[in-house]
């Protein structure tokens, strides 16, 4: 009997055709992409290429100029603030290169704050932000402040605060640009095994490629567009060894 074809998963993120500018600087030029459920994709190019817009358009943290972006059915180009700002405190976590964690909290408040803001009582959403405080190993630092934390510290309180609501994407923008080459694998292995435990996908902003060979498939921007093709291609399969020795 002749296999049958297997039909591609429904990507629970799609964009299509996206432009965006700011003045007359042409960030994304027709750009698309699909990000199937529980997938690691990484988006690499150029300083400039238009990674980081992209990005915030998939997130619904900017309006693209024309174009769709749909999250499982769902048109997030014309929602409002209200509903884009309400899909990244419950289905999206962002994580950034710097973390951006508030200052003036602990690193169990700073993780307690989006179960808080979608109203969780206070002692059930610390217990859920201890749990993921264990699972990054930062748990021992839940009574400092973020200015007492080491770059990587921070960097897995950051990325265990992205997790905490058990979001359908995580979208981290350079997660690892700030850190040094042992802390960057230590949060990028922690945040690849905690997605694949929970199902959760993750579009990944990088230049680096070694955090790229974390990615089951990786799509290249240059101006503002993918090439070769929309779809990227998959990533070369890198072992612990081979980390190692490009670390």
């Amino acid at each position: 009997m002749t296999p049958q074809p297997q039909p591609n998963p429904v990507p629970v993120l799609s964009a299509r055709d996206l432009t965006k500018s700011y003045g007359r600087t042409e960030a994304l030029r027709g750009a698309g992409i699909e990000l199937a459920a529980g997938e690691i994709l990484a988006v690499t190019g150029a300083s400039g290429s238009g990674k980081s817009t992209l990005l915030h358009c998939l997130a619904g943290i900017v309006t693209p100029d024309s174009g769709a972006v749909s999250y499982q059915g769902e048109r997030l180009d014309q929602a409002g603030e209200r509903r884009r700002t309400e899909l990244r405190r419950t289905d999206f976590g962002v994580v950034f290169q710097f973390g951006q964690l508030v200052p003036e909290l602990t690193v169990l408040d700073n993780v307690c704050l989006p179960l808080l803001l979608g109203g969780q009582r206070r002692a059930a959403a610390a217990v859920k932000a201890e749990e993921w405080l264990e699972r990054f190993g930062v748990r021992a630092q839940a009574g400092l402040r973020p200015g007492e934390l080491s770059g990587g510290q921070g960097q897995r309180v950051a990325l265990a605060r992205a997790l905490v609501t058990g979001p359908s994407v995580v979208f981290a923008d350079e997660p690892t640009g700030a850190l040094d080459s042992l802390a960057g694998e230590q949060a990028m292995a922690a945040l690849v095994h905690a997605a694949k435990d929970s199902g959760t996908s993750i579009l990944l902003v990088t230049h680096d490629a070694r955090v790229a060979a974390y990615a089951d498939r990786e799509v290249v921007l240059r101006d503002g567009a993918p090439v070769p093709s929309q779809f990227g291609t998959p990533v070369p399969p890198v072992s612990p060894a081979q980390r190692q020795d490009q670390s």
